[in-house]
């Protein structure tokens, strides 16, 4: 039986603003190339869903990436996440996560390793 490759992504950056952190539950905002507006997140479970659906359109060679909107959050940051797939088959995603505010980086092996170094960061 044949399996699919790994597949690199293209640009897959995605920029999460963290406004509200409260008992394992977020609140946030997710900037992606491909969204036209900033879209509101209430939970890292939604933040892996939409990006799922994001990363699917990467495959698209007819679609290509238009440039991010700006932002413009009026609640308190809590922190900024760069968010880059480098690699994914199906729900095994290889990247880098990019605390912004403290310039410090870790890698992903897997979605729920990036979830758990999301709650980790946020719990402390």
């Amino acid at each position: 039986m044949f399996r699919r490759k790994m597949v690199p992504c293209q640009t897959t950056e995605a920029l999460v603003t963290v406004t509200k952190y409260e008992d394992g539950v977020i609140e946030a905002v997710l900037r992606h190339p491909r969204l036209k507006e900033p879209q509101k997140i209430n939970s890292i479970s939604q933040l892996i869903l939409v990006m799922d659906c994001l990363l699917d359109l990467e495959e698209c060679p007819d679609n290509p990436i238009p440039l991010v909107m700006p932002i413009m959050v009026k609640e308190e940051i809590i922190a900024t996440f760069q968010i880059q797939v480098l690699f994914r088959e199906i729900y095994s995603w290889q990247g880098r996560l990019v605390w912004v505010e403290r310039k410090e980086e870790a890698s992903f092996r897997s979605v729920l390793e990036l979830m758990k170094l999301l709650d980790d960061i946020l719990a402390t």
